[in-house]
Formats: structure tokens, C-alpha cells, sequence
């Protein structure tokens, strides 16, 4: 088995749901942490689906700030991670390792 850590998804939030990331085929992966960075002025919100099942709905940023999860979950074969954000100056960071 190879292990891989990497970097899963780097950019800017869509303003509806967006894929982030889609575990391939014959691989696990093990989401390990998320930052998502707020760039604006102003306040913004992020939600985030594993596989379509909500890990944080409408999660309020503050202007300028950042927040971290570190959340340690599986993502099997074909699962995916979702994100969508209330303006597009919410950034996604996601760092994981893939198993295959």
C-alpha cells in the first residue's frame, strides 16, 4: 500500500455547491484538516458536504480570518467533499493522505 499526503483541494469557494475533491478509484482517503480563509472585509459562510452529508452548514467567517478543522475523516472510493461559500473570497484549503 502507498501513502500519500497531499494537498486535496486549493482555491477559491463557488458560490453554489461545488466539488472539492472526489476519492479515485482503488484509493481511501483520510481528509485531515481544512482551513478556510476569509479574504473579504466583511463576514462570509461556508458549508461543507462529505459524500452529501452536511459537516458544517452556513459556518459564519469572520472578515479577514481564518478557521481550521481538523477533522480526521474517511473518504472511501468514488465519496466525495463538497463546498459552497457565501462570496467567493472564502478560500478552501484541504490536506489529506491517500491510501491505495
Amino acid at each position: 500500500m502507498a501513502n500519500t499526503f497531499k494537498v486535496l483541494f486549493r482555491g477559491a469557494a463557488e458560490l453554489a455547491s461545488a466539488t472539492l475533491y472526489t476519492t479515485p478509484a482503488l484509493t481511501t482517503t483520510l481528509i485531515s484538516s481544512i482551513l478556510v480563509t476569509n479574504t473579504a472585509a466583511t463576514a462570509a459562510t461556508y458549508t461543507l458536504l462529505m459524500n452529501d452529508f452536511s459537516i458544517g452548514t452556513t459556518v459564519s467567517v469572520p472578515a479577514n480570518d481564518s478557521a481550521l478543522l481538523e477533522i480526521k475523516q474517511v473518504l472511501p472510493a468514488g465519496q466525495t467533499l463538497k463546498g459552497l461559500a457565501s462570496a467567493t473570497t472564502v478560500i478552501f484549503h484541504v490536506s489529506g493522505l491517500e491510501i491505495t
